[in-house]
Order: C-alpha cells, then structure tokens, then sequence
C-alpha cells in the first residue's frame, strides 16, 4: 500500500525529508542511498524508494523502472565501494517472515563478510 510521507512516518520517509540524518551518497527523483546505522558488512548501503512503498508486496504495474534503476544504482555505488571485483550481495526482505522490520521498501548492499546471518 503506497502511503505518504505524512500519513506514514517510519524511520526511512523521516531520512527521506530531512527530519532524521544519514550518510547520504546518492539521491535523485526516484531514490536515495545510504549506510545502514546497524550494518551487518563492513558495506552495508540502503536503497530506498523517495516514494513510500511499504514492501514489494506494494509495488504496482509501472514499478518495474523503479526496480531497475535501485538494482543499476546499486552496482554503481558497489563499484564506488571497491566490491565488483570480489563480489556482493543485494537482498530485498519482504514482511516480517522475511525479516523486513522496517516496512518500506528497500535493497540492502552488502560487501565483505557479513557480521551477522539475520538480515533486517
């Protein structure tokens, strides 16, 4: 279920507007990146829809751009990392089974060892 930021205040729209901080690296019309606070890898970097989609559970016909560019923008920020040559991970958790806690859509990059095996 698409909600706005006003109507949904979770942690990922409040970064979204400014009103929580993050280290940002990127950020367009479509999507913003930064460092997860918790992380699991020694590079652990969110990718989040700008637009409040709860899960993929949510995403609608039309979406499939906005899928692709989060996948495209991932491996260009695990190029910046130093990760294409070794390898990485890219994980979208979908409802609580799967570990999604926070409940808008999102990509995990991971790279290097992972520190932890329960994904959020």
């Amino acid at each position: 279920m698409d909600r706005s930021p006003e109507l949904s205040p979770c942690i990922f729209c409040r970064i979204i507007s400014g009103e929580s901080t993050a280290k940002v690296f990127f950020r367009d019309d479509l999507v913003m990146a930064f460092r997860d606070i918790h992380p699991i890898a020694s590079t652990h970097i969110l990718i989040v829809p700008i637009r409040h989609i709860g899960s993929v559970n949510d995403l609608k016909e039309g979406d499939e751009a906005l899928i692709g560019h989060m996948v495209l923008l991932a491996r260009q920020l695990a190029e910046k990392e130093g990760l294409s040559e070794r390898g990485y991970r890219l994980l979208i958790n979908t409802g609580a089974h799967a570990g999604q806690t926070v409940l808008h859509l999102h990509l995990h990059l991971f790279g290097g060892p992972l520190a932890r095996l329960a994904l959020r």
